[in-house]
């Protein structure tokens, strides 16, 4: 558990179910992609499940940010190996970066949280393997995310057709704080 000045940064666990079900179900965090909110909560346990074994093979994963040790959850923000087989991959993979993500409630958005905790995690991932780009991949509708992304240095490096999307207009903006390879291009639009 790591702790900043506002803060708290907690590993997932199954125990968060709940609360992060509450977030990840909530229409007004998916209004970009509202193909993307859960409907149920076993599949939010099953990526919880994902989520706490990624941190055990990878050291790495999203946090539960907390005002409190053991508070409500305001969200959840991190970096997560892409690009390779699954978790605990090599990160040698020719296609691997770390994927930036960050989700909250929408009681807490606009605080500064998203880019504040995203410092954190980019600063963890550099710990982990400095060698792989950091990269946010997301709509270009959702400006809010796109102003996180550039507020924390990254560029857009890539724009076009979201594929694979139910709304065929939609556009998916790729940031990374590097030149991306091809390989590791190809494996943020999959």
């Amino acid at each position: 558990m790591g702790q900043t000045p506002g803060y708290v940064l907690d590993r997932p666990s199954v125990d968060d179910v709940d609360q992060f079900y509450a977030i990840d179900s909530d229409p007004r965090v998916w209004t970009h992609l509202p193909s993307g909110r859960l409907t149920d909560e076993e599949e939010a346990e099953a990526i919880l499940v994902r989520l706490v074994s990624q941190w055990e093979l990878d050291g790495i994963g999203p946090w539960m940010v907390r005002l409190v040790p053991g508070g409500e959850i305001l969200g959840h923000c991190g970096c997560s190996l892409r690009g390779v087989a699954g978790p605990g991959a090599s990160r040698g993979t020719p296609g691997a970066f770390w994927n930036l993500g960050y989700r909250f409630r929408p009681e807490t958005q606009g605080r500064g949280l998203a880019s504040a905790v995203s410092r954190d995690a980019i600063a963890a991932a550099e710990d982990v393997d400095p060698e792989l780009p950091v990269v946010a991949y997301l709509l270009e509708a959702n400006t809010a995310s796109a102003v996180v992304a550039r507020k924390l240095g990254l560029e857009l490096v890539h724009r076009a057709p979201d594929a694979g999307n139910p709304d065929p207009s939609a556009i998916r903006l790729v940031f990374a704080d590097r030149e991306l390879t091809a390989a590791q291009l190809d494996a943020t639009l999959a």
